[in-house]
């Protein structure tokens, strides 16, 4: 059975932030089908968004959802990319979308800024975290329960995760590949990739 990973987009959103973990779960289920012919693949990777319209990231990409919160269905990975998050952390219908999806996935993951709208929806409240080297001191300032790092490219606090900018979301969903489906796997997706993993352990 693919475990399903659910990446909220919304206007404004880094493009890295939520192409770059797509880009790592769907390329570690491409790796395992080689080796698992026939099987589902490992990872159902959807976008969802607010609604079913065109969805505009940072720099004008557009990008057309799969899902809108109304039907999108359950899942046991949830990330949530950060950007520009302002017009996010003030919609009541994303920040309860988040907190309800959440509260039934296995795992909920911020990518940069994406920890001020866990933050900002109850998901996370006095967890260690880390976002944006930029946005450190705005995180302790307004969420004043977070113990905020400034340094590490992710930080695991069971259940949920956060990176910091951008690029470091990648590292963490490939550690992320590595805590779900192991290290080998992990290893061979980075290659496929051609990108150079930071797999130490970031505390």
């Amino acid at each position: 059975m693919s475990l399903r990973v659910s990446i909220l987009v919304f206007d404004a959103v880094e493009a890295l932030d939520f192409a770059g973990p797509y880009e790592v779960f769907t390329t570690a289920s491409r790796v395992h089908g080689r080796n698992h012919p026939g099987a589902a693949p490992l990872f159902d990777v959807t976008c969802v968004a607010r609604d079913l319209l065109p969805v505009q990231a940072r720099a004008g990409l557009r990008i057309l959802p799969r899902h809108s919160f109304a039907d999108s269905p359950p899942c046991e990975l949830l990330i949530v990319p950060g950007g520009v998050v302002d017009g996010a952390t003030t919609c009541p219908r994303t920040l309860d979308w988040i907190a309800r999806t959440a509260q039934q996935a296995q795992i909920t993951a911020s990518v940069c800024t994406g920890a001020f709208l866990l933050a900002a929806s109850g998901v996370l409240t006095s967890e260690t975290v880390t976002t944006h080297w930029e946005d450190v001191a705005d995180l302790r300032a307004r969420f004043p329960g977070l113990t905020v790092r400034e340094g590490p490219r992710w930080v695991d606090a069971g259940p949920v995760l956060t990176s910091a900018g951008i690029s470091a979301g990648m590292d963490m969903c490939l550690y992320l590949v590595a805590r779900l489906a192991g290290q080998v796997l992990a290893e061979r997706t980075a290659r496929q990739m051609d990108y150079a993993w930071r797999a130490t352990d970031p505390a």
